[in-house]
């Protein structure tokens, strides 16, 4: 993904985060890398509260993961969290046990062969990203040397995409370990194949577009969003609206945010306005704050998305999947882009398949906002059928049970002897 085109077309703004445009700081961050997390480990000891052997693994990169994999841990006694030594977990650090990193070291002869290969395949892109090229060398080497000593039952997942899980998968093919994946957000087209032993997606939309990815490799099921499970039978009800959500990330410029904001609090005075900045937004909002005092604010850090969503009537974000989940709790969700970034152009097909009312400029937002102010429907919450397998069905809200159910059928009989 770190070498697609729409990767290489974020905003500098954005890639200044990820990956340094001037080549001296990012050899600056690599050798930062090379002493705290390389070195850095070697010294760190690692005291995990769970014991990992022959255990079913939950396998996290960020907090969010957490959250899609925690009801696993609840549900099954064998079942613990585990992450990369060092990986930032955020809230949830403490709680998950760490995997040994420290002979990752070892393997960094490749680096220059990994580095002059795929300068052929990539050409410049390589350059341009050698930084991650070097944050990946070794993960596969040391999750096989981790799955050989611990011999867990199954590795279950909630990313498919980062270097590290990417990593631990392709050892987990190699050491014949069983993988499964819970999917955590909406996918696009740009993900790798699907390729776990068993994938447990939320509806049909996941699937269509995983096989645009390329072959499905393993068995596939529809089970809805556990994690939404608590909140399907909190619809919003309200016949029209009069507290609006604006959800942002780093994709979208503070200057455009700013903006659409002044805009809307001028237009819509009756309304009130709360922005949630994304988790991983380390932006200084103070100067917004400062000129709009009265917008109320969501810490994504402390407050989670459902429970965001439950205090507002409507959406407006770009490109992310909050606004599955807000339509699933009947809140009017409409796709407004605050950046300009033509291959992010409804990134997830949201607007392309209805599930939201999309404004092209900030005229078209008023005049949707305004139309809600007055009515709002109360079946907005079907559109998301297509996202959600178990909307409308009996299963609706019990995504977590039938998870766990076909995740212990299939780990049975995966593991029985033939």
């Amino acid at each position: 993904m770190r070498f697609t085109a729409v990767f290489a077309a974020l905003p500098p703004a954005v890639l200044a985060n990820i990956s340094p445009a001037n080549p001296f700081k990012r050899l600056a961050r690599v050798l930062g890398y090379a002493a705290l997390r390389l070195v850095g480990n070697v010294f760190r000891p690692i005291r995990n509260p769970d014991e990992l052997r022959e255990a079913v693994w939950l396998y996290v990169v960020s907090a969010n993961n957490y959250e899609a994999l925690e009801f696993i841990r609840q549900g099954r006694p064998d079942a613990v969290l585990v992450a990369g030594q060092a990986k930032n977990i955020g809230r949830y650090n403490a709680l998950v046990n760490r995997l040994p990193l420290r002979c990752k070291l070892l393997y960094y002869w490749q680096f220059p062969l990994a580095f002059v290969g795929l300068l052929r395949t990539e050409g410049r892109r390589a350059w341009r990203f050698f930084d991650f090229i070097f944050y990946a060398i070794g993960y596969y080497e040391v999750y096989r040397r981790a799955l050989r000593h611990y011999r867990p039952r199954a590795v279950v997942f909630s990313n498919d995409h980062n270097d590290d899980t990417r990593s631990l998968l392709l050892a987990c093919r190699a050491e014949g370990v069983p993988t499964a994946y819970v999917q955590h957000a909406s996918v696009s087209t740009y993900f790798p194949p699907l390729g776990f032993d068993l994938n447990l997606l939320e509806g049909q939309d996941a699937l269509d577009k995983y096989r645009l990815c390329g072959p499905v490799h393993g068995r596939v099921e529809l089970v809805g969003m556990p994690k939404a499970d608590a909140y399907l039978s909190m619809k919003n009800i309200h016949p029209f609206i009069s507290r609006v959500g604006l959800a942002c990330n780093i994709h979208d410029p503070l200057p455009a945010i700013a903006d659409v904001l002044v805009h809307l609090v001028r237009e819509l005075p009756d309304l009130t306005f709360t922005l949630r900045p994304h988790p991983s937004d380390e932006r200084d909002f103070e100067s917004l704050r400062q000129l709009l005092p009265n917008l109320q604010w969501s810490s994504a850090r402390s407050e989670n998305v459902f429970n965001f969503l439950l205090r507002q009537d409507a959406l407006v974000a770009a490109d992310t999947s909050t606004h599955l989940e807000a339509t699933l709790l009947n809140v009017a969700s409409i796709y407004y882009r605050f950046g300009t970034n033509p291959l992010t152009k409804d990134y997830y097909g949201y607007a392309a398949r209805g599930l939201v009312d999309q404004a092209e400029n900030l005229r078209q937002l008023v005049d949707l906002l305004r139309g809600y102010a007055r009515t709002k429907p109360g079946d907005l919450y079907q559109r998301a059928a297509y996202y959600n397998a178990t909307l409308g069905t009996i299963n609706e809200g019990h995504s977590q049970a039938l998870t766990l159910a076909i995740f212990a059928d299939w780990l049975n009989k995966h593991q029985s002897p033939t």
